[in-house]
């Protein structure tokens, strides 16, 4: 979200739990009820008991916090750790009452005239301006559209990104993360090197300024990953300018429903590693390697694009393409979403298992026949997709000119998307 030059975006992470004043105990069977003023704003908060006895009523700071503890630490809470206790879970109820959603800063790069935000390294956010500094380390862009050259050179460079996310990329609270590093222009020079015309990696490229016995990529070879449709993606900007790019999503299909309370809690430490070696390992308050990554693109103009799409490891090539679809190849933001898209699976998935199909390139299929066959001669293990398929994603853009007062939209056909405006 932008507020005059202020950025945050979100997409399900915590910050590290600051100390706060303890709320007052509350009973269990609690019911919250928020009161709005006459403005409708949050105003008093009065929580009940079930026999609809009030038991506090109080300010809408204080009142939101007692809120809040009941979640946390009241009976729902209760609820939720009893079932993981039951069930051989790992979840306490120290975890609930101590987590915290922050604020953070974003990550951003500039590429041409824009500036693109991203979520930081807990998440696979970073993942897109390393593309976007490769992409102009190699001049990629300045290819045809989707031409052999393109679609070689990008995938590529895709590769060479998600080594460097496998290697370095975990929750900063953690590990050191070298970002500066990995976003400057020099590392991404001399990354570029690693892109050759004629010639695929075979599987994931090294990463970059790789250390002795650092973790290796691994896991089962599988013939196709299976993501989960519960992610969804959200962009508004609104008369004044404000912009607002959001990935809200967690693994609803593979989760049980606590009994009682109709709550599905987050399984997202299935994009944790076991293996110690990698940054992205499991640990107490660990946060997983997400893969939801919204992006927004900032002109010094006023201009901001907010995109972004589902679609689990594909997010970042998604994007990446369709933003150089508008930005580079001047296509509507439309147009820009529609255009056929492809993507790499030579590097581990973000989920358990984290399987690896080493070389693995797929294809939508308006794509030509012939550029398939030159794709695998130069050694992808190519492969097709059907057309408008769901597992290339589903982008969505807002393209908001302040200096016009216009904004421009595109919803992906490939998911259920839409594109609004009043």
């Amino acid at each position: 979200m932008y507020f005059s030059g202020a950025l945050g975006i979100g997409s399900g992470a915590c910050a590290k739990p600051q100390p706060v004043a303890a709320p007052p105990p509350l009973p269990p069977s609690t019911i919250i009820v928020l009161l709005p003023e006459a403005d409708g704003s949050v105003g008093q908060v009065t929580i009940t008991n079930a026999s609809g006895t009030q038991v506090l009523s109080q300010g809408r700071q204080a009142g939101l916090m007692a809120a809040r503890a009941a979640f946390y630490r009241g009976d729902l809470g209760h609820a939720i750790v009893a079932y993981h206790e039951a069930n051989g879970g790992l979840l306490r109820m120290g975890d609930l009452a101590e987590f915290r959603s922050g604020i953070e800063p974003s990550v951003a790069v500039r590429f041409g005239e824009l500036s693109v935000h991203t979520c930081g390294p807990w998440c696979q956010g970073p993942v897109l301006a390393q593309m976007l500094r490769l992409v102009a380390a190699t001049g990629v862009h300045q290819e045809a559209h989707n031409s052999f050259p393109y679609v070689h050179g990008l995938t590529e460079i895709m590769k060479l990104a998600f080594a460097d996310r496998h290697a370095y990329y975990g929750d900063p609270r953690f590990v050191e993360v070298p970002l500066e590093r990995l976003l400057s222009e020099a590392y991404a020079a001399e990354r570029a090197r690693l892109v050759r015309p004629n010639e695929a990696w075979p599987g994931m490229p090294p990463a970059g300024f790789a250390q002795a016995g650092m973790a290796h990529a691994c896991g089962p070879v599988t013939a196709a990953p299976q993501p989960q449709l519960d992610t969804s993606y959200v962009c508004v900007v609104d008369r004044h300018g404000n912009a607002f790019s959001a990935t809200p999503s967690d693994v609803s299909s593979n989760t049980p429903v606590i009994p009682g309370t109709g709550l599905c809690p987050s399984s997202r430490g299935s994009q944790s590693w076991a293996d110690p070696a990698l940054p992205a390992s499991v640990a107490p308050g660990n946060r997983p390697r997400l893969t939801p990554s919204p992006a927004l693109a900032l002109g010094r103009d006023g201009r901001a694009i907010p995109f972004g799409t589902p679609g689990g490891d594909v997010q970042a090539q998604a994007m990446l393409q369709v933003l150089l679809n508008r930005i580079v190849y001047g296509m509507d933001p439309q147009a820009a979403v529609e255009a056929p898209r492809f993507a790499t699976y030579s590097f581990p998935d973000s989920f358990e298992p984290h399987s690896i199909q080493p070389g693995r390139l797929l294809l939508e299929a308006r794509l030509p026949p012939a550029l398939a066959e030159m794709l695998a001669s130069v050694g992808h293990d190519v492969a097709w997709w059907p057309d408008w398929t769901w597992k290339a994603g589903a982008v969505c853009m807002i393209d908001s000119d302040a200096r016009a007062g216009v904004h421009t939209a595109g919803a992906d056909p490939r998911r259920s998307t839409y594109a609004l405006g009043w």
